[in-house]
């Protein structure tokens, strides 16, 4: 009896699920145009550093940053979710920001690599930004 019953859970459950086209994705990675980040840090504070790239077309939705460290080196990149089979409207480019806060955990000067995408042979591009570390004392506000 518990064997009928097992399979007969089984085949519910193997014909209760629909794969439906309507609803597929991907992630891609897209590269970024500009970037909105301070000149200089102070050691534990936090600041929004914002990014511009540009959406090809309405089916791209924001996902999350990919975002590697090692050391002081941060690496940048914007991650994006395509629904290929939806209707999403005018296919236009389109610029696009996204923020994150980055806190200030180390002294010395960081080294931002924003992707930027690849070249023609398909070696990855990068915008890089060195920004210094300093004291609260040496920090002028305008």
């Amino acid at each position: 009896m518990k064997k009928l019953l097992f399979i007969c859970f089984m085949m519910l459950s193997i014909t209760s699920c629909s794969v439906d086209d309507s609803e597929d994705f991907h992630s891609e990675i897209l590269p970024i145009k500009s970037v909105d980040i301070p000149d200089e840090f102070v050691l534990g504070s936090v600041y929004p550093i914002t990014v511009t790239y540009i959406r090809p077309a309405g089916c791209y939705a924001f996902f999350d940053f990919y975002y590697t460290r090692d050391l002081n080196q941060r690496t940048v990149a914007v991650i994006n979710t395509v629904y290929p089979n939806k209707n999403c409207g005018v296919d236009v480019e389109s610029d696009v920001e996204a923020t994150f806060n980055f806190k200030v955990t180390n002294n010395g000067t960081y080294v931002f690599k924003f992707w930027q995408g690849k070249d023609e042979s398909g070696t990855d591009l990068y915008y890089i930004v060195e920004v210094p570390v300093v004291e609260q004392s040496e920090k002028v506000t305008p």
